[in-house]
């Protein structure tokens, strides 16, 4: 019984994460990993905030971005001026496809 059974354990470290409310939490990764992997930041599993490795200055909670429309994306993209350019292009087509079938009914 014992480690013949079940096998060696790797070696690990233990890395301590903190949050805003003080809650620490620790994760194992395994020893040969490149410290660039180890994340800085974890979401903490006690109170859902990000969590941190500097004790005395955890993560602040980033504010969400409220919904956006479709159409507040659209303003981000375009210029007012590409905006009415496009807007008179789609309302051309759609005269010339109205246009059509006017002409077409009326026959």
């Amino acid at each position: 019984m014992g480690e013949k059974d079940h096998g060696v354990r790797a070696e690990r470290v233990a890395v301590s994460y903190w949050d805003a409310l003080g809650n620490e939490t620790v994760r194992y990764f395994a020893a040969d990993v490149d410290p660039e992997e180890i994340p800085e930041q974890i979401d903490s599993p006690q109170s859902g905030l990000p969590a941190g490795r500097d004790q005395k200055s955890p993560p602040e909670l980033q504010k969400n971005e409220p919904y956006k429309t479709h159409l507040a994306y659209v303003k981000e993209r375009r210029t007012p001026e590409e905006a009415e350019e496009l807007l008179e292009q789609a309302l051309q087509k759609l005269r010339e496809r109205r246009g059509s079938a006017a002409a077409t009914a009326s026959a």
